[in-house]
């Protein structure tokens, strides 16, 4: 996976768990694609100040998912659901059990999972 797509997922899980500050500049950096140093005209600090801030931010929602593995398992889930769609849309080439086999397979997946 990308490191956007990741740092984004990581934001969208844990994002409320930073302080408002932390998310203001967060956004602000990797969000809304300013550099540090726009980001530091904008907040009244250094542009180091920024980095240092988006630095622990990114370290703090990596920390989050070592723990708890919501987008790990968000993941899972959703690669599941596109396996049952990419059967569903060829069930008429597959056999009926080795359909209900897959589809019950990767349903019990997903459970085990939430």
């Amino acid at each position: 996976m990308d490191e956007v797509l990741r740092q984004t997922l990581l934001y969208d899980f844990y994002g409320e768990l930073l302080t408002e500050h932390q998310q203001e500049v967060y956004e602000t950096v990797v969000q809304n694609d300013l550099s540090y140093s726009e980001a530091a005209d904008m907040f009244g600090i250094s542009r180091q100040g920024v980095h240092e801030l988006v630095k622990r931010s990114v370290k703090t929602l990596e920390e989050y998912e070592s723990k708890l593995h919501l987008v790990e398992r968000f993941l899972k889930i959703r690669e599941n659901v596109q396996q049952i769609q990419h059967l569903s849309s060829h069930c008429e080439t597959i056999e009926k059990e080795i359909l209900a086999r897959r589809v019950s397979e990767l349903s019990s997946q997903i459970l085990e999972e939430l």
